[in-house]
């Protein structure tokens, strides 16, 4: 068994997390806030509910409660999309917080991908949703 390199990449994926968290104090975000405004940028400027939930993971009522502060705080707006769906929408004030805060993030990571090469991106890719996907397999067996 190899539990020293599961644990060294629970390790690197967990000091990852702290990171982006660091990166949200520091925007004056919740993580929530942070990933649901990360997502809806990545996507321009308008993304389905349901989407910001599988892209994230975070669950429907976390996502929420972020949402709901986004909307008081008027970062975001609530558009009615097809049967329950909503779309979710950066306001004039959205768009210049993600212009302040979470694109300048996007930038980060862009020099971090652009200072690898093709094949280091390639290969920590596949390997990261080889990872995903065997973890998904043992952990619905497990349980």
């Amino acid at each position: 068994m190899h539990y020293l390199k599961a644990g060294e990449y629970t390790y690197l994926s967990g000091e990852i997390n702290a990171l982006y968290h660091e990166a949200a104090v520091k925007m004056g975000l919740s993580d929530s806030a942070q990933n649901i405004l990360y997502v809806i940028c990545e996507k321009g400027q308008s993304c389905p509910q349901s989407e910001i939930s599988r892209l994230t993971g975070i669950s429907r009522q976390t996502i929420n409660s972020a949402i709901g502060k986004l909307k008081k705080d008027d970062i975001v707006y609530v558009q009615q999309g097809q049967g329950r769906n909503t779309i979710i929408c950066l306001t004039e004030k959205g768009k210049k917080l993600a212009a302040e805060k979470i694109y300048p993030l996007f930038e980060i990571e862009n020099k971090i991908w652009n200072e690898w090469t093709i094949e280091e991106q390639e290969q920590y890719l596949l390997l990261t949703k080889k990872y995903r996907d065997a973890l998904k397999k043992y952990i619905k067996n497990i349980f």
